[in-house]
């Protein structure tokens, strides 16, 4: 993996001589992709101050990346500050096509719906938003009514969401296993279960994203950990509606192999998370190689979102920019 001297990074970061203009920027930009130094264009015009208030239109936009990768609304806070809005023009600006929000489903209606209008104003996908995630119940894994009727209210609940802001995708986690009953009956129960939420959710053309998860580092006790096991669940219930998001983080850390694992369930993919391991900081932190990786999704055209589901190896303005920078390493194919 090639890394830039950690004094290039602090030269960029730390000049205050670049030009605020955006069209001196774009132009900086396509000087330094033209010699080869692309990598060094994300902090460098971070460092510049008022990046927000010299914004000036969607055409002056650093080049978009190859794939929608997708920071969170508040990755960039320390840039952007907590506006979300001001955060989608930035994450626009820096090249970035799709966003995410884990708690969408938490914020105010009227935020949920301005969010939206943002980035289709801006052309900006957004990534699966967090339907049902909770790691300390035992539900999907039970054929029982007081589960079932848990599961519709909270499918009713994404379904008005998904009215409100016609997002596409809802992130569910079937909960924990139950030490008493043999894993085969607690699959079977997953499954009519989710044939169950499809029949509420496929009709208003919302999409299940299932998310396996590791539980040797952060979720011990749970039912779904692997991208086989999600693979076979999916073709079980056999719905348009019920897919798998490949969170490669938690994969690394359960059963590595991805991308063969992406290839056996290629089709059953709606998205992807990204993190990478030890540490769960941004791509070229740690032992995963997300060049060839996403080199590999885009050469199968891959055109859902890549959710940016990490931390920051560096803290403050310093640390932000270092994740554009290493997203435009990564993305270098």
């Amino acid at each position: 993996m090639h890394t830039f001297p950690k004094h290039n990074i602090l030269l960029n970061l730390n000049s205050k001589k670049m030009n605020n203009s955006f069209t001196n920027r774009r132009g900086f930009i396509k000087r330094s992709i033209g010699a080869g130094a692309a990598m060094l264009a994300g902090p460098a015009l971070l460092s510049a101050p008022g990046v927000l208030s010299g914004r000036s239109s969607v055409s002056d936009a650093t080049e978009p990346f190859k794939l929608k990768y997708a920071p969170s609304l508040s990755m960039f806070r320390e840039h952007a500050g907590k506006d979300p809005i001001d955060n989608i023009k930035f994450c626009h600006d820096m090249g970035f096509r799709a966003v995410f929000d884990n708690g969408l489903m938490g914020k105010p209606e009227d935020l949920q719906v301005k969010v939206m209008d943002e980035l289709r104003k801006y052309g900006m996908d957004f990534g699966p938003f967090v339907l049902y995630a909770d790691f300390k119940t035992t539900s999907f894994v039970l054929d029982k009514p007081e589960v079932r009727e848990m599961l519709e209210k909270k499918m009713r609940e994404g379904v008005e969401v998904a009215k409100r802001t016609g997002a596409k995708h809802a992130l569910v986690v079937p909960g924990r296993y139950d030490e008493r009953l043999h894993r085969d009956y607690q699959t079977a129960n997953v499954i009519e279960n989710l044939r169950y939420c499809c029949d509420i959710v496929e009709k208003e053309g919302l999409t299940i994203v299932l998310e396996p998860l590791n539980t040797i580092t952060n979720h011990p006790g749970l039912f779904l950990t692997g991208i086989p096991q999600a693979y076979q669940i999916c073709r079980a219930v056999n719905r348009p509606s019920c897919k798998i998001v490949d969170d490669m983080y938690h994969q690394q850390i359960t059963e590595g192999n991805i991308i063969p694992n992406i290839i056996a369930a290629w089709d059953e993919i709606a998205a992807f998370h990204i993190g990478d391991n030890p540490g769960r900081k941004e791509p070229t932190t740690g032992e995963i190689n997300y060049l060839n990786i996403f080199k590999f999704i885009y050469e199968r055209e891959f055109d859902g979102v890549l959710c940016m589901e990490h931390g920051r190896s560096l803290p403050g303005k310093e640390g932000e920019a270092r994740v554009i920078q290493a997203y435009r390493e990564v993305d270098n194919f």
